[in-house]
């Protein structure tokens, strides 16, 4: 399916949107209901969107660094490719979430967290505002950037954008589900 760099842009800007209402949102919890687990080895709201801004620490910079040093100029068509496509499916909500293993430095289970973690995110989200602003004047398909995986592979600017933002919506409907259980609990408590 091709797309028009600007639509695509704009659906991304929605989705990125719609996470940071999202976590906006659940802000306004108790850090205990931030914290609270259905299991010990499911993660938290707060793991969540840990998870998430550790995922922001490598593609924030990275991709503003590529926007920024682009020579590129945008182009009329968006075209993924199969590795573009691979990787933004995989990481895609689906209402069957697909459990996928966390790299070990991405996991953040049991880790010690506060509401710090829903700011950064929420400042996340407003660079990636941003960048999707800037990067109207660039080509998405020529302009390449590293995946935290491995810096040797290389995903065009728009297949980055949608891995990074898709994950976001994954993760964040992720702890929408965790809250939705903690509500359940504490009815039947």
């Amino acid at each position: 399916m091709e797309l028009t760099p600007k639509e695509l842009l704009q659906e991304l800007l929605e989705v990125t949107r719609e996470n940071l209402n999202t976590i906006e949102h659940l802000k306004n919890n108790s850090l205990e209901t931030l914290n609270w687990k259905q299991k010990p080895d499911s993660w938290s709201i707060l793991e969540c969107i840990e998870h998430l801004n550790r995922y922001g620490d490598f593609y924030i910079p990275e991709i503003a660094h590529q926007v920024k040093n682009s020579n590129h100029k945008n182009s009329d068509v968006f075209k993924s490719n199969w590795l573009g496509k691979y990787f933004s499916k995989l990481v895609s909500y689906k209402e069957k979430i697909n459990k996928m293993k966390s790299f070990k430095s991405m996991n953040p289970i049991n880790s010690k967290l506060g509401i710090e973690t829903l700011e950064k995110f929420i400042h996340q989200q407003h660079q990636i505002i941003q960048l999707l602003h800037i990067s109207q004047n660039v080509n998405l398909d020529k302009t390449k950037t590293a995946i935290s995986i491995s810096k040797l592979i290389k995903l065009r600017l728009g297949d980055t954008f949608r891995v990074l933002i898709y994950h976001n919506q994954r993760h964040v409907k992720q702890a929408e589900k965790v809250m939705q259980n903690v509500n359940k609990y504490q009815h039947s408590v």
